[in-house]
């Protein structure tokens, strides 16, 4: 009987369910979008209820759009967005607040107080992580400060948190696991990657009680068994878990110290490899932690970007510029050569390596001559010097030279985009015939975890290329002016 893999993949727009066969190659996949919560103030949050129930009904579509026996399905893999942060009650099992996405910046107040009471150097020391609203701790301490009945909840035992992938396995296994993965947790600046626990004295300082965090557990490990609310016969083991990034990592075959690559969704998560041993840096990227596979940690340098994809949406569903993200790389290449135009989009405030939460967003650079197509191509340029800075910034950081970038994500099939990232980065840039990374890492680790899998699943992924071909004045002009725009919003 054929042993099908299960991916599901958690996004910050939808949840894709993922089937792979036993050679590691994607046979079917399936989506379900939910709903992007956002109020005048900007913040973004997620329906947790929605999520779950769209979870369950994305394996059901995808058995029935597969045609197989949902019997065939051995084991789960998980792979989720990172930093969004989610609360519910552990007896209920009900949320007690939306989840808040990681693109929200509603903790900036929560993480100034911190700051100016002089924590921010000890908690970057354990955590790895430059102090922000971006990544879960602040959010949570908003829900703990602002949701009515959550603090004395906490206090009481009832109250659970953590990050999506949490409340999936928690749901998932009918509440019997309350469980995350070593890469989710190093994602929260709640966990200490030195000492890989965790931290007591910045849970205390963000205001979160010990009892309310999970069991982290190898990237690899069990998460327990689910028959998806009864819809299997017989349940199946979740033996994957990993953040978005980090799965994509993984799926990209990135086992190696100074391997990297960058997923391009929403927004961007550039990823290094750095081996067993951390490297801390005060350049503007932070450390996590990859993965534990097997008892085995590695460790990452890694710089997020809030819009990258985004912008693309930003401007079809806004300025109406677009129809649909495929007009992009016509326009861009119909654009004035000479046209000067820079887009910074500083929406919620600058990610690494700048973390400036109070910049906006500027379009400069403009002329009379300035129309559709500059515009556009300033867009899809912008998601090319950001991640050229934060590209720079790791090679520095780590004192190892980049020969290549692997990079996954709809906008990889751009191709004015990727070109024009290779001649920014002076390195080839090389894509995977698979967009889904996310969910394949996390699948692959699943299928490694029971044996499905062997190391040479990670062979059969095709690949295509792009190699610089800007001459080197021409690419340091545009990168210096990319860091004058750059420089206009900074507030730091």
């Amino acid at each position: 009987m054929a042993k099908y893999v299960l991916g599901i993949d958690q996004s910050t727009q939808g949840t894709k369910a993922l089937l792979f066969d036993e050679k590691g190659k994607l046979f079917c996949r399936t989506d379900i979008p939910h709903r992007q919560i956002i109020d005048e103030r900007g913040w973004v949050e997620h329906d947790l209820n929605e999520i779950y129930k769209n979870t369950i009904q994305v394996v059901k579509n995808l058995v029935e759009k597969a045609g197989i026996d949902k019997s065939e399905i051995a084991v789960l893999g998980i792979s989720n967005q990172r930093e969004t942060a989610a609360c519910w009650n552990k007896f209920t099992k009900e949320p007690v607040y939306n989840a808040i996405v990681w693109q929200c910046a509603r903790g900036a107040a929560i993480c100034d107080r911190i700051e100016k009471a002089g924590y921010a150097g000890m908690i970057k020391e354990r955590t790895g992580l430059q102090l922000s609203p971006y990544f879960s701790a602040g959010k949570l301490a908003w829900i703990f400060e602002n949701v009515e009945g959550v603090k004395e909840k906490a206090q009481a035992g009832e109250i659970a948190v953590g990050t999506i992938d949490s409340w999936l396995v928690f749901k998932l296994t009918k509440g019997e696991r309350f469980q995350t993965d070593y890469s989710n947790a190093s994602r929260t600046q709640l966990f200490n990657v030195r000492e890989l626990k965790w931290d007591e004295e910045i849970l205390q300082i963000f205001g979160i009680d010990s009892s309310c965090m999970g069991q982290v557990t190898d990237s690899d490990g069990d998460f327990g068994m689910t028959d998806f609310d009864g819809y299997l016969d017989s349940p199946i083991p979740i033996r994957g878990v990993l953040g978005d990034s980090h799965g994509a990592l993984f799926g990209q075959g990135c086992l190696e110290k100074g391997m990297i690559k960058t997923t391009y969704g929403t927004g961007s998560s550039i990823m290094m490899n750095i081996g067993e041993t951390p490297v801390f840096t005060d350049l503007g990227v932070v450390t996590s932690l990859a993965w534990s596979m097997s008892g085995k940690v590695n460790y990452v340098l890694e710089g997020n970007i809030n819009y990258t994809g985004a912008v693309i949406t930003w401007m079809k569903d806004d300025l109406k510029l677009i129809d649909s993200p495929a007009e992009t790389e016509g326009l861009a290449r119909s654009a004035a050569p000479g046209d000067k135009t820079y887009l910074v989009p500083a929406f919620s405030g600058l990610g690494a390596p700048y973390w400036d939460s109070k910049a906006t967003g500027i379009i400069c650079g403009m002329t009379r001559t300035t129309g559709q197509a500059e515009v556009v191509r300033a867009g899809l340029d912008c998601i090319a010097y950001q991640i050229t800075d934060i590209v720079r910034l790791m090679s520095e950081a780590s004192g190892i030279p980049i020969e290549e970038l692997r990079v996954d994500g709809g906008p990889t099939r751009n191709g004015y985009l990727m070109q024009f990232q290779s001649d920014m980065l002076g390195i080839p840039v090389s894509i995977p015939e698979s967009e889904e990374l996310s969910g394949i890492g996390a699948a692959y680790a699943a299928g490694l975890s029971v044996g499905i899998y062997d190391s040479q699943v990670f062979r059969q992924l095709g690949r295509s290329s792009y190699a610089p071909k800007m001459p080197e004045e021409e690419k340091a002009l545009k990168y210096q002016g990319w860091i004058d725009a750059v420089n206009k919003v900074r507030t730091n």
